[in-house]
C-alpha cells in the first residue's frame, strides 16, 4: 500500500495550481482586454478587472468595425475556419480508415512498402513540401477555394498508423463470423470496424479539428480574398501596420471568439477523448 505523505500531496497539488495559472494568465487579460476601451489597454499598467465594453466590443469583432484593416467580420472568418477544420478533420478520419483496412485485411503485391511510403511521410511536413504543393494547386486553379485550403492536408500517416495498429488486434474469428454470414469487405468494414474504432476516431476527430482550425502558414499562402480568410488569418490582418493604432480590444474579443469552438469540441467530446487514448480493452 502507498503511504500518503500530506506534504508530497500538497507540493503536487500546488505545482498543478501554478501551472494552470501560468496557462490560464494570458488568457484572462484577453478577457479582460475585450472588456476595455482600445485608450485603456495602452495605459500603463493595464487594468486586470474586466471593464464595462464588453457587448459593443464583442458586437464590432463580430460584425466588423470598418477599422481592423479587414473589411470582412469575423462570423465570416467563423465559417471558413469551420468547414475547413470539418473537411480536414473528416477527410483525414475517412482516408485514413480506407488506407489502414486495405494494408491490414487485402493482400496485393508491394503491401508493406506502400505502408512505409505512407508512414515515411511524416518526416515531410506542409513546410517542406509547401513550394511544390502550392504550384501543384496554384496550376489546378483552387486558390481562395475551399479545396485548396483542405485538399493538400486532407491525408494523415499517423492516422493511417494508429489505425492499422488497432486493426491489427481486432480478432480473426470476427473476419470469420462475417464471412461465414455472407459480409463481404465493405460490410465488415462498415458494421464490425468503424464501430468498433469509435473511441480512436473520436480522439483523432479532437486532434484533428484543432489541427485544421489553427492552420495558418498554407491559408496565409492559399488566400488572397477577405471571404476566404480563416479566422486565424483574420486575427493577423487586424493587427495594421505601421503607425496605424490597433484597436487591441477588438482584436483581443476576435480571439476570444476564435478559441469557443475547438474548446467547445474539446469539452463535448473530453470523455471519449480520454477513452480513445488510454482505452486497451479490444
Amino acid at each position: 500500500m502507498i503511504d500518503r505523505n500530506p506534504w508530497l500531496t500538497f507540493l503536487s497539488h500546488a505545482v498543478l495550481v501554478l501551472g494552470v495559472a501560468i496557462v490560464a494568465f494570458p488568457l484572462y487579460l484577453a478577457l479582460v482586454a475585450s472588456t476595455h476601451t482600445a485608450q485603456t489597454i495602452v495605459q500603463s499598467p493595464m487594468p486586470l478587472l474586466p471593464g464595462t465594453h464588453l457587448w459593443e466590443n464583442y458586437q464590432a469583432a463580430l460584425f466588423g468595425s470598418g477599422k481592423l484593416g479587414s473589411n470582412t467580420n469575423v462570423v465570416r472568418m467563423m465559417w471558413v475556419s469551420f468547414v475547413v477544420a470539418m473537411v480536414i478533420t473528416v477527410g483525414k478520419i475517412a482516408i485514413s480508415l480506407l488506407s489502414a483496412f486495405a494494408i491490414v485485411y487485402f493482400r496485393f503485391p508491394f503491401k508493406m512498402l506502400c505502408f512505409w511510403a505512407i508512414f515515411l511521410t511524416l518526416m515531410l511536413p506542409v513546410e517542406v513540401r509547401i513550394l511544390p504543393t502550392y504550384k501543384v494547386v496554384a496550376d489546378l486553379g483552387l486558390l481562395n477555394t475551399y479545396g485548396g485550403l483542405t485538399l493538400p492536408l486532407i491525408a494523415s500517416a499517423t492516422a493511417t498508423f494508429l489505425f492499422r495498429q488497432f486493426f491489427l488486434t481486432v480478432p480473426d474469428e470476427l473476419v470469420e463470423a462475417a464471412r461465414i454470414d455472407g459480409a463481404g469487405p465493405m460490410r465488415f468494414f462498415v458494421d464490425v470496424l468503424v464501430p468498433l474504432s469509435r473511441t480512436s476516431i473520436a480522439a483523432l476527430f479532437v486532434i484533428q479539428f484543432i489541427y485544421g482550425w489553427n492552420q495558418y502558414l498554407w491559408p496565409l499562402l492559399m488566400t488572397t480574398s477577405e471571404d476566404m480568410y480563416p479566422v486565424v488569418i483574420g486575427i493577423k490582418r487586424m493587427l495594421a501596420g505601421g503607425e496605424a493604432a490597433v484597436d487591441w480590444n477588438i482584436v483581443m474579443a476576435t480571439a476570444i471568439i476564435a478559441m469557443l469552438p475547438p474548446t467547445a469540441v474539446v469539452i463535448l467530446m473530453q470523455k471519449w477523448f480520454v477513452k480513445g487514448l488510454v482505452d486497451t480493452e479490444k
